[in-house]
C-alpha cells in the first residue's frame, strides 16, 4: 500500500500542477469588460484535445496504480524472489529522460518560431524514445538468457508485465510524435504546431514520471524511501 500511495501522490501533484495551468476554474461570466468582449466565452480557454489528454492520462494513471498495488501485495508472499541485476535499468532510464528534455527543447523552438530547431528536437525525442525501447528489449533478452523466464517466479512475471505495458504506452506516444514530425514538413508556420508539441511533451513527461516510480519500485527504492520516512516520523 505504501508504494501505491507514493505513486498516487506523485500523479496527483502532477495533475494539480497541470490543471493549475489550464484555467479550468476560470469564471468568464464574472470578468469585467465591454459588451461582447467577455474572455473565454468565444472559445474555451482549454482546447478539447488537452482535456481529452488529461482524462486519458487519469485512466492510465489509475491502471498503473492498480498494477503497483498488485505488485506491492504480491511481493509480501514467501515465494517472491526479486529480479537480480536491476542496474541494467539505469542507462535506459537516462534515455527516457533525454527524450523528455528534447521535447522541452521542441516547446521552446515552437514558441520562438524556429522551425528547423523544432524539427531537430522532435526527431531527437523520437530517437531517444526508440533507443529506450530497444534498451528495454535488451534488458528482457538478457534476463531470459540467464533463465529468468515468466514461469519461474512471480517477480519475473510482474517485471516483464510492467516493462511491456509501459513500452506499449511509449509506442502510442511515438505514433503521435511521428504525426507531429510529419506536420513539421507540411507547414512553415510553427505556431500551428505548438498545441501538438505541447500535447506530446505532456504525455511524455507523464510517462517519464510513471517510469521513475516504476523504476523505484522495481529496484526497491520505493520501499526503502517509505521506511526512511516512517523512521523520521516516529
Amino acid at each position: 500500500m505504501s508504494s501505491i500511495i507514493l505513486f498516487l501522490v506523485v500523479i496527483g501533484t502532477i495533475g494539480a500542477w497541470w490543471l493549475s495551468k489550464q484555467r479550468l476554474m476560470a469564471k468568464p461570466w464574472l470578468e469585467e469588460g465591454i459588451h461582447g468582449g467577455f474572455p473565454g466565452l468565444e472559445s474555451s480557454p482549454v482546447p478539447a484535445s488537452k482535456i481529452g489528454l488529461g482524462i486519458f492520462l487519469a485512466v492510465v494513471g489509475a491502471l498503473f496504480a492498480l498494477l503497483i498495488s498488485a505488485y506491492s501485495m504480491r511481493m509480501q508472499m514467501s515465494d517472491w524472489r526479486p529480479v537480480p541485476n536491476q542496474t541494467m535499468l539505469w542507462p535506459v532510464t537516462g534515455l527516457l529522460v533525454m527524450s523528455g528534455a528534447a521535447l522541452e527543447w521542441a516547446k521552446v523552438a515552437a514558441r520562438t518560431r524556429d522551425l528547423e530547431a523544432l524539427k531537430a528536437a522532435l526527431v531527437a525525442a523520437g530517437l531517444f524514445a526508440l533507443a529506450f525501447l530497444a534498451g528495454q528489449l535488451l534488458v528482457l533478452r538478457r534476463l531470459t538468457e540467464v533463465g529468468l523466464v515468466l514461469t519461474n517466479n512471480p517477480a519475473n512475471s510482474f517485471f516483464f508485465l510492467i516493462i511491456g505495458l509501459h513500452g506499449l504506452h511509449i509506442l502510442g506516444g511515438l505514433v503521435a510524435l511521428g504525426r507531429t514530425i510529419y506536420k513539421t514538413h507540411r507547414t512553415r508556420d510553427p505556431d500551428r504546431l505548438r498545441l501538438s508539441v505541447s500535447l506530446c511533451a505532456t504525455y511524455w513527461h507523464f510517462l517519464l514520471a510513471v517510469w521513475l516510480v516504476l523504476f523505484a519500485l522495481l529496484t526497491g527504492w520505493a520501499e526503502d524511501f517509505v521506511a526512511i520516512c516512517r523512521q523520521l516520523l516516529t
